[in-house]
């Protein structure tokens, strides 16, 4: 009777198991393949800006990798972190993305977040990087950049720079220029390059430290780079002269790409990180880059995952010389 017991019980253990399997198995037929609806992908920079003008063609090449429709949604703000903060909150289905920028990988040090760059993210591919520099009117009094070292000298905390955001890569390389120059001069935050050049034209500011989106201005005559933050001088504007002809060992290029919250099923990572890179290489998407001066800098998952590791020390690193204390 004892052994009559356990076997009974055994055969209802086994049962229940079969159910559960033939469950999980139906469940798993029930779930459409990826991608079954449209993927939004979150820039975290205003519309219009060099970041926004390049992801919306990026996105166009993407929605034809993973035949299914890609929408923009911009979210600027917190120096190009709001990204990051959405995907934190969102369901690792590969449904919500984000473009990336180094401030992602900055920000914990300079102020709290409610994000670990080391910890929160599935690193899906990196895309491309800025071309930066610093920018004027073209009616501007200050022809290069020493000009614009003499008045600022001249002038101690009267003049008034821009940058696309508080501890941006543009913010901090101008912080690195200033303590190199030993120059007082006044940062204004700005959502983007866009709200920044804008400003730059309305003379609020006296110089933009921002991204090639001023590059149609420059073209039309109405704004003036004095220096290019690029490790050489740019094909597009030969006659800018680097940081590094002018004497500072800096570039400053900031590499972005894309990603999505943590824990994503690996099946999914898979096909967006060959989708990722289909859309990096169309030639409509290189076209976009050149439009922008920009160079392809793609990583897949894996590589980029490594890189995003080592910039997190990187940024540690420069946060902790140039003196910035965490709020």
């Amino acid at each position: 009777m004892h052994a009559s017991r356990k076997a009974g019980r055994r055969a209802r253990r086994l049962a229940a198991c079969g159910a559960i399997a033939v469950l999980c198995a139906a469940s798993a037929r029930a779930q459409p393949p990826y991608p079954a609806r449209p993927v939004t992908l979150i820039v975290p920079y205003a519309a219009g800006g060099t970041t926004d003008v390049v992801a919306r063609q990026f996105a166009v090449a993407l929605q034809q990798a993973l035949g299914q429709n890609v929408m923009v949604e911009n979210k600027p703000g917190v120096s190009g972190t709001m990204g990051a903060m959405a995907i934190r909150q969102a369901r690792p289905d590969g449904y919500t993305l984000a473009v990336m920028p180094v401030t992602v990988f900055r920000q914990p040090f300079v102020q709290k977040t409610t994000f670990d760059p080391a910890r929160d993210f599935t690193y899906l591919a990196r895309i491309t990087g800025y071309t930066f520099g610093a920018v004027v009117r073209a009616d501007s009094p200050w022809r290069d950049w020493h000009d614009f070292l003499a008045a600022a000298r001249a002038r101690p905390g009267t003049l008034g720079y821009g940058s696309p955001g508080q501890f941006s890569s543009p913010h901090l390389t101008m912080m690195e220029l200033a303590g190199k120059e030993n120059l007082a001069v006044n940062h204004v935050p700005f959502k983007g390059d866009a709200d920044c050049i804008n400003s730059l034209m309305g003379n609020h500011v006296q110089l933009c430290a921002a991204g090639n989106s001023a590059g149609t201005l420059v073209d039309a005559g109405k704004l003036r780079w004095l220096n290019l933050w690029t490790a050489q001088r740019s094909s597009r504007w030969p006659g800018v002269p680097t940081l590094r002809e002018l004497g500072y060992d800096i570039v400053s290029n900031s590499p972005y790409g894309v990603a999505g919250p943590k824990d994503m099923d690996p099946h999914v990572v898979r096909i967006l990180e060959a989708a990722l890179k289909r859309a990096a290489e169309d030639p409509q998407h290189l076209a976009a880059l050149r439009q922008q001066d920009q160079d392809l800098m793609y990583l897949d998952s894996a590589s980029y995952t490594r890189y995003a590791m080592q910039q997190i020390a990187s940024e540690k690193a420069l946060v902790e010389r140039l003196g910035i204390k965490a709020d």
